[in-house]
């Protein structure tokens, strides 16, 4: 966390520093709006360190200028996109003037908000997901669950897990090849991963999730293809074009379970053509990563059902 909070304004810094220890290991994510007090959202809930002080205009400017290394124009397209990651993983939103053309945003100017979320490794944690998903092969799975209930945490340490290899239950390193669309799963600066995995590990990153799923087919020979929030029709297609190369697949969806994903027509093909082999359920009941349900290929509660707390 310590690289996001150094790009801060010292006053915003000392507003941080106002937490406890054990609270600021908790962030999740720090806000930065114009006018408005500096605001740090710890376990979901929002915290103000100095309600009484607003950011300033400067404090703002100056935090862009520090996240682009003052050179806007390398960052054009991060910014269209409308965020930016920066060394750590860490994920910065923005919010603004934006600018479209022919229907579609082609810049954001005059940036008034910040939304930094912090990412945090949590390195083993499925581990005990390797019983259901593993079997002298990875099952192809889908992992569902609501926004902030630990699906890419999971999804990031299953990359780890495959491209590392475990010899303690004699599982081989294999290649991974991961479409990281939105720069959250291995949080990519200048293309190079700010997350531990192992070194069979290829990245996508930035790139729509449908073409560059075909992309690293063609080009990099995956045998296990990661890919956080799947759910256009492109997708789909893609994700059964790969099923039917041999490679195994493990991607995530929003939803609350899994009737809240088989009810939308995108789907459809996903479920009627058998695709995945494991459905992991996630919510954030007792901690984000709380494993509610693990079903097998015919969508039935295994005999074993864990909880584990990212």
């Amino acid at each position: 966390m310590e690289e996001a909070v150094m790009l801060l304004s010292e006053s915003l810094q000392r507003q941080v520093n106002m937490l406890s220890i054990t609270e600021r290991n908790q962030i999740e994510e720090i806000r930065i709006r114009i006018h408005r007090p500096l605001e740090v959202v710890i376990n979901g809930k929002p915290y103000y360190p100095d309600i009484q002080t607003v950011v300033q205009y400067e404090e703002v400017n100056r935090f862009l200028n520090k996240v682009s290394k003052y050179s806007l124009y390398t960052l054009e397209e991060e910014l269209r996109r409308g965020f930016i990651t920066i060394k750590g993983g860490h994920r910065v939103g923005i919010a603004g003037k934006v600018i479209t053309e022919g229907g579609v945003v082609k810049a954001v100017r005059d940036v008034t908000s910040f939304n930094i979320r912090i990412a945090r490794e949590k390195i083993g944690v499925a581990s005990r997901l390797i019983p259901y998903l593993y079997d002298g092969r990875w099952k192809n799975t889908l992992l569902i669950g609501p926004p902030k209930s630990g699906k890419t945490t999971i999804l990031r340490d299953l990359a780890r897990l495959i491209s590392t290899g475990d010899d303690r239950n004699r599982i081989k390193a294999l290649n991974v090849g991961i479409v990281d669309e939105r720069s959250e799963i291995a949080g990519c600066v200048n293309g190079v991963p700010q997350h531990t995995f192992g070194i069979r590990l290829d990245v996508l990153d930035g790139c729509p999730k449908a073409e560059g799923m075909m992309m690293m087919i063609r080009s990099m020979s995956p045998q296990v293809l990661i890919v956080d929030e799947i759910g256009r029709h492109e997708d789909v297609e893609a994700i059964l074009d790969a099923m039917h190369t041999g490679i195994h697949i493990i991607v995530t969806a929003h939803g609350f379970d899994i009737n809240d994903v088989k009810s939308r027509p995108n789907f459809e093909a996903l479920f009627s053509n058998g695709v995945f082999d494991r459905y992991i359920e996630l919510s954030a009941r007792n901690g984000a990563g709380t494993i509610e349900t693990v079903r097998n290929k015919n969508e039935q509660v295994c005999k074993r059902v864990l909880e584990v707390t990212t």
